[in-house]
C-alpha cells in the first residue's frame, strides 16, 4: 500500500510521550478499502492463523491479548483483515505497514516468497494482510515485537517490501524487510522523528551493535554473510566501514522515487526544521530528489499529535508544488506526491503516554478518508468494543458510519477547495478541542480510580485468575467506554453540521449556476 509514516521519540514529543503514525493509503488502481476501528478480544482470535490472499498458516501462541485495530471494513473473506495499526493490553503499539522500495541485486539474492495459484499447495509468505494479527497479541515491548516479527520474517518469508513500526513507553523501533527472508531494525532516538515514505528509510546499520548488544539496531541472524556474499555493500574505500550504507545496499534509487517518494520526507523535514537546514533555491541542502535526506533528526520544537495530523494532511503548502495553489508557477503545481491525497483510507496514530495508568496510558487517534479534509480524534484502545460510529461500517454509503461521513466530506470539500476549506479547518479544531476536553477529564478520572482502588484491584484479580484463568473485570474500562462513546457523539454532531455546510457550498459552486435572484 502506498503511504507515510513518522515516529516521533519521546524527547522529541511534547508530554514525553512515544507517537506512531501511518497514513494507509489505496493503491493507484484499486477501489478504496473502506476501514473502521475495532477490538479484536481474546476469545475471538484464531489459534491457527489462515492468510487469505498467501495461504500460509501460522500456529499461534495460547493467552493472546486483545488489541485495537483498523482493518478492512468489507470483504475480509477475499482480502483478508489488514488490521493497519492498534495497541496490546500490554500498552504496545505496531503499525503495519509501509510498502518500501528494494533493488534488483537483493530480490536475486533473496526472491520474495510469492503464492502462485498453478501450485496452491505451496504457501506464499507473509504480508501486510496479516502481520498486526500474528505479532500484536503477543508481544510486552517494542523490542519483542522487533523479534518475533524478525523470527517469523526469517521462518515463512515475505511476498512484499514493508516497514513495520512498535512502539511502547520508552522505544520506537522501526524494522524493514530485506528481500524474502532478511530484515533489518533501528530504534528511533528518544531526541528524535523519523519519517519514511514508501521507500527503504534506515540510513545505516550498525552490524556489530546488530550482532551484539542490540543497543539502537537489530537484523537477521545472518545478514552480514548475505551482504558480503552477494556484493551489496556498495560504500566506496574511503567511507565509513563502520557503519553499513543500507540505502545504497538495500534501497532503490529510481526516477520514480524522486517524484514519488523523496519529496515526501523532503516537506517533513522542512517543516519540523525548517531552519536547521536550507530547504529551498539552489543553495539548498536538501533538495525534494536527493537520495541523503536523514531519515532523523531532532526537531526544532516539541511535536504535537495535531502536528502530526497537519504533515500527514499535506499537499506541499508553502512551496511552489502545492496541489492547490492558485498563484506562482502553475507548472510546478502537482509536481510531486503528496503526503495527503485522495486515497488516503485511514490516519492512525498510537501515544503511550509515560506518566498515566496502565489502563489509560494509550490513546489511539483515528481519522478516515483525505486528511486535508478531515478530522482526527482520540480513543482509549484499553477497552472491549469501540462505538459503533467506527465499528459499524457498510459496504454502501451512509452517513451513520464516521468512514462514510468523512468521505463525502472530502469529495464535497475538494470540488469547492476555495471555500470549503475554512469549514473544514474549523471543523478539524472543534473536534480535536472537544474531544481532548473528553480525554483530559477521563484521565482524571482514571487516575482517581487507581489510586483508590490499587489494593483492591489486585486482590481481586488474584482471585479470579485462581479461580480458573478468568481475566479480572476492569473497573476502569465502563469509564474509558464512556469516554470512547462521547468522542464518537461528538464527532457525529461535527460531521453532520459540517456536511450540511461543504453541501451548501458545493451547490453553490456547481458548473450550472446563475447569480440573478428569481425576481
Amino acid at each position: 500500500m502506498p503511504c507515510t509514516t513518522i515516529l516521533v521519540g519521546a524527547k522529541a514529543s511534547y508530554d514525553g510521550s512515544t507517537m506512531i503514525a501511518r497514513n494507509s493509503d489505496s493503491g493507484s488502481n484499486a477501489p478504496l478499502e473502506k476501514k473502521k476501528f475495532i477490538i479484536f478480544n481474546p476469545q475471538d482470535q484464531p489459534r491457527l492463523y489462515r492468510s487469505v490472499l498467501s495461504k500460509v498458516e501460522i500456529p499461534l501462541p495460547e493467552n493472546p491479548m486483545r488489541i485495537s485495530a483498523t482493518p478492512n471494513a468489507v470483504g475480509a473473506d477475499v482480502r483478508g483483515l489488514w488490521s493497519c495499526c492498534g495497541v496490546n493490553e500490554a500498552n504496545v503499539a505496531m503499525t503495519a505497514t509501509e510498502t518500501i522500495t528494494s533493488n534488483e541485486r537483493v530480490d536475486a539474492a533473496d526472491p520474495l516468497v510469492i503464492y502462485d495459484p498453478a501450485h496452491p499447495d505451496v504457501p506464499g509468505g507473509i504480508g501486510e494482510e496479516d502481520m498486526v494479527n500474528i505479532v500484536l497479541p503477543f508481544i510486552r515491548s517494542a523490542r519483542e515485537g522487533v523479534m518475533r516479527l524478525g523470527a517469523l520474517l526469517e521462518q515463512y518469508g515475505t511476498y512484499e517490501r514493508n516497514g513495520i513500526a512498535f512502539s511502547d513507553r520508552d522505544e520506537i523501533w522501526w524494522l524493514e524487510t530485506i528481500g524474502g527472508h532478511h530484515w533489518m531494525a533501528r530504534r528511533v532516538p528518544d531526541d528524535c522523528y523519523a519519517v519514511i515514505p514508501n521507500q527503504l528509510g534506515i540510513d545505516c546499520l550498525d552490524l556489530e551493535d546488530a550482532m551484539g548488544a542490540q543497543k539502537d539496531f537489530m537484523c537477521s541472524a545472518d545478514l552480514r554473510q548475505f551482504v558480503e556474499s552477494n556484493h551489496l555493500d556498495l560504500a566506496t574505500e574511503e567511507g565509513d566501514k563502520a557503519l553499513l550504507d543500507t540505502r545504497l545496499a538495500f534501497g532503490s534509487h529510481s526516477d520514480a522515487d524522486h517524484s514519488y517518494n523523496t519529496p515526501r520526507a523532503w516537506y517533513m523535514l522542512r517543516y519540523f526544521n525548517p531552519r536547521s537546514m536550507v530547504w529551498d533555491g539552489p543553495d539548498a541542502d536538501y533538495a525534494p530528489t536527493d537520495d541523503d535526506l536523514p531519515w532523523c533528526m531532532t526537531p526544532e520544537r516539541k511535536i504535537t499529535p495535531e502536528d502530526v495530523k497537519y504533515i500527514l494532511s499535506s499537499h506541499f503548502q508553502g512551496t511552489p508544488y502545492d496541489a492547490y495553489a492558485t498563484h506562482g508557477d502553475m507548472s510546478r503545481r502537482n509536481m510531486y506526491r503528496s503526503i495527503g491525497i485522495n486515497r488516503t483510507e485511514t490516519l492512525s496514530m498510537v501515544q503511550i503516554r509515560p506518566d498515566l495508568p496502565d489502563a489509560c496510558r494509550a490513546l489511539q487517534w483515528v481519522a478516515f478518508g483525505p486528511n486535508a479534509f478531515n478530522a482526527i480524534a482520540p480513543f482509549y484502545p484499553n477497552v472491549s468494543k469501540t462505538p459503533d460510529y467506527l465499528a459499524c461500517v457498510q459496504g454502501r454509503v451512509t452517513t451513520d458510519s464516521w468512514y462514510w461521513a468523512s468521505r463525502v466530506i472530502s469529495a464535497l470539500a475538494d470540488a469547492s477547495w476555495a471555500t470549503s476549506r475554512y469549514i473544514i479547518e474549523r471543523y478539524a479544531f472543534a473536534v480535536q478541542s472537544k474531544t481532548r476536553r473528553v480525554i483530559l477529564e477521563t484521565d482524571e478520572k482514571i487516575r482517581a480510580l487507581a489510586e483508590a482502588g490499587k489494593a483492591e484491584q489486585a486482590e481481586r484479580g488474584k482471585a479470579a485468575q485462581s479461580a480458573g484463568d478468568v481475566r479480572p473485570e476492569d473497573p476502569a474500562q465502563p469509564v474509558l467506554e464512556e469516554a470512547n462513546g462521547q468522542v464518537a457523539r461528538i464527532l457525529r454532531e461535527e460531521a453532520d453540521r459540517v456536511l450540511e455546510e461543504v453541501l451548501e457550498e458545493a451547490t453553490a459552486c456547481m458548473t450550472n449556476h446563475y447569480d440573478r435572484a428569481d425576481v
